[in-house]
């Protein structure tokens, strides 16, 4: 009998694989005498060699997804590895203690890891100690014979099965190898589940029970669709989906023809619809789904996939790479949004209680100044080659919106005056935190656009982090106080004849776009493979028709009720 369970839809599409456990295994032991000094150094030189073999592999896969700047954090590793000193203290420890290969590891490598931590004032030693770790698990689950799991190492289609994936394992995902995401924790805007649908692979995510439910090797179904998962389906279930994922894929075909096409509604109003990147390497799913410009530009995945601060000139080429690639079309870039859930391995945040209300985005822009300078020149210089546009993240009042554009303005200046060829560029915040949302009218007149990050703007405004299942009731898109709050805002911009854009999930929801054509909202940005989904529910839609709509929805009381007038709206 089939194993079924359920959990929330993440990533459009049907998946049907093996499953893969994405989950540290147990590499505990007992500490044992030894009387053979020789076999037990040769388990430890075995076991060393074999790590060897795997961080060779896994730097190749990651420079071949990531590029060879990101996968030089590998190259750490190998030198851990070959490190004469760290291999002869193995082999001394088993001589002089009589004790075996996995006590000598690992009195060896604490003793490292303590000396490596305790240099305080040495970012660049502190951060050895990660390296010796993650050495030190290799060299273990070899000696004890347990596979390591990584994603960098799948080399068939799998289902990887997780607790939780970071941002960061996500960007390692094949997408010719990995055709489905199941996780026990997070919520459809977790930025797992963003990546995961701009990679175009299938997700449930919050199911709970994936990791204690599934075992490696099983086959699982993962439908992204309706958040359904079948463990080991009998051959009925099996040819039923396979027809399920069949149809998905027809229906995609279907929605291609619309590639060249505008995105108007029944009665011929024009909207944009743009999608949402993190990475130049996002640009084919962009141009292949006929984005009409990148809504979004989550710069911070610039930071987080390097092992420094990004450059000037290493900036420039990422954002000019996209500029370059829209040819015209406008690119919107929020600079770094650092902090909450989005964490740098080389740049330690303070240790905070609750880091989404706390040190982040703008915020530390504000405070480390030439950080953000840095990103400011990199920006302006790229303008020269496309249609640039600024956004600044978590601006809470006009205050921070004022200092940021002074500093943008200071950076100009310097530009200018050393001749630096530059474009015009639109200056905009994103609306994410509900304070700035009720003063939209107050900060229409100083913009240049806003974009509604809704992600956020639904988690502060009912009090509930996006990323605990426990509380994913409470992500309510259709909520009338979230409406209300995007209406005030659409309305304001307009009032000042400026632009207004929403690029959090809620702009690819076909249940919240009837609404939000009603309200008039000029562009519509999301993860670029719903972008041709939505240009077809556009073309049914008449606005006149969904502005009766989007009045009713911002009078009615539940976000089902709202669901319910969507509905019957667009039968």
């Amino acid at each position: 009998m089939s194993n079924n369970f359920k959990g929330i839809a993440a990533s459009n599409g049907v998946a049907i694989a093996k499953a893969y456990l994405l989950v540290d295994p147990d590499l505990s032991f007992t500490k044992t005498t030894i009387t053979d000094v020789t076999a037990e150094q040769a388990r430890v030189d075995d076991a060393s060699k074999a790590a060897s073999a795997d961080v060779k592999i896994i730097k190749s896969r990651a420079e071949k997804n990531l590029g060879a700047d990101e996968a030089q954090v590998f190259e750490a590793h190998l030198m851990v590895l070959s490190d004469p000193e760290m291999s002869g203290a193995f082999n001394q420890k088993i001589a002089d203690d009589k004790v075996n290969a996995e006590q000598a590891v690992k009195e060896v490598t604490d003793m490292y890891i303590g000396m490596f931590e305790a240099m305080t004032d040495n970012a660049y030693m502190q951060e050895r100690a990660a390296d010796i770790r993650d050495v030190t698990k290799r060299i273990l689950s070899h000696l004890l014979n347990v596979a390591l799991p990584n994603p960098a190492l799948i080399d068939e289609e799998v289902v990887l099965v997780s607790k939780d994936l970071t941002p960061s394992d996500t960007s390692q995902l094949d997408r010719q190898f990995v055709k489905g995401i199941l996780t026990d924790l997070g919520g459809r805007t977790a930025h797992a589940s963003i990546m995961a649908r701009t990679l175009e692979i299938p997700a449930v995510v919050g199911s709970e029970v994936a990791t204690q439910t599934i075992t490696a090797g099983v086959t699982v179904i993962v439908d992204g669709l309706t958040g359904d998962v079948i463990v080991d389906p009998d051959a009925e279930t099996l040819a039923t989906y396979q027809q399920k994922a069949a149809d998905y894929l027809a229906q995609r075909a279907e929605w291609a023809l619309l590639k060249d096409q505008q995105s108007v509604s029944a009665d011929g109003k024009n909207f944009v619809l743009g999608a949402n990147i993190g990475s130049p390497k996002d640009m084919d799913a962009v141009l292949e789904n006929g984005s009409e410009g990148v809504g979004l530009y989550r710069t911070e995945f610039l930071y987080m996939e390097s092992d420094h601060l990004p450059t000037e000139d290493e900036q420039f080429e990422a954002y000019k790479a996209v500029v370059e690639k829209m040819a015209g079309k406008p690119v919107t870039v929020r600079t770094m949004d650092i902090g909450g859930d989005k964490n740098l391995s080389y740049w330690k945040l303070p240790e905070e209680e609750n880091p989404f209300l706390g040190y982040r985005a703008i915020r530390i822009s504000l405070d480390q100044t030439e950080i953000f300078r840095t990103q400011l020149r990199a920006l302006l210089r790229a303008s020269a080659y496309g249609n640039l546009w600024i956004m600044f993240p978590m601006i809470a009042t006009l205050g921070e919106f004022r200092a940021a554009k002074k500093v943008y303005l200071e950076e100009r200046a310097k530009l200018e005056e050393a001749g630096v060829s530059m474009g015009e560029i639109k200056l905009g915040i994103m609306i994410e935190i509900p304070a700035a949302a009720v003063l939209a009218d107050k900060f229409a007149k100083e913009v240049d656009f806003f974009s509604i990050g809704t992600n956020d703007l639904i988690g502060y405004t009912m009090a509930a982090d996006r990323g605990n299942d426990k509380v994913a009731y409470l992500y309510q898109p259709y909520n009338p106080s979230i409406l209300r709050l995007i209406n005030n805002v659409i309305a304001a911009a307009h009032n000042e004849g400026k632009f207004v854009a929403m690029c959090g999930e809620m702009a690819g929801d076909p249940i919240a776009v009837p609404v939000l054509m009603g309200m008039g909202l000029d562009e519509f940005s999301m993860s670029a493979p719903s972008v041709l989904q939505t240009r077809s529910l556009m073309k049914k839609l008449d606005t006149v028709d969904m502005k009766s709509l989007a009045e009713k929805a911002l009078d009615a009381e539940t976000n089902e009720e709202v669901i319910a007038l969507v509905e019957a709206a667009t039968k």
